[in-house]
């Protein structure tokens, strides 16, 4: 197994990070020829996803889930914790922190539209975000 972190900063609720060059890299530096990668995001208001990398689906991602959490409605965490951000939670648990993906002969098998993406669902400007990466195969 070959193990790697991808460090990075994100700038608020709805930045979207093409991941898919890195993790291509942590396959290719790993000398595994075929298995599983996996990844998982550090934080509950973040996640990890694949989608088409392109500008309107990115749009209608973001719309989609505003409106499965939206912002002008109560939520108990922020009743608890007074940071506003309960919809961050909810957005982040939905998607999900982790993913795995499959690869052949050191590439990926991803199909030829879909990228491997972060979801910075958070509510403040800046994060700085871990993604941990392990390469597991022969």
């Amino acid at each position: 197994m070959y193990q790697t972190d991808i460090s990075l900063t994100t700038h608020g609720e709805g930045d979207i990070i093409d991941l898919t060059a890195e993790v291509r890299s942590a396959v290719a530096k790993s000398g595994v020829d075929e298995g599983l990668v996996n990844l998982f995001i550090t934080g509950s208001t973040a996640a990890l996803t694949t989608i088409e990398f392109e500008p309107g689906v990115l749009s209608d991602l973001r719309r989609a889930l505003s409106v499965v959490a939206p912002n002008d409605i109560p939520y108990e965490h922020d009743r608890a914790w007074g940071d506003g951000n309960g919809r961050s939670h909810v957005k982040a648990a939905l998607v999900g922190p982790s993913l795995t993906i499959p690869f052949r002969k050191g590439s990926l098998l991803t199909g030829t539209w879909q990228q491997i993406v972060l979801l910075e669902l958070d509510i403040r400007s800046t994060r700085q975000r871990t993604v941990h990466v392990a390469v597991l195969g022969s």
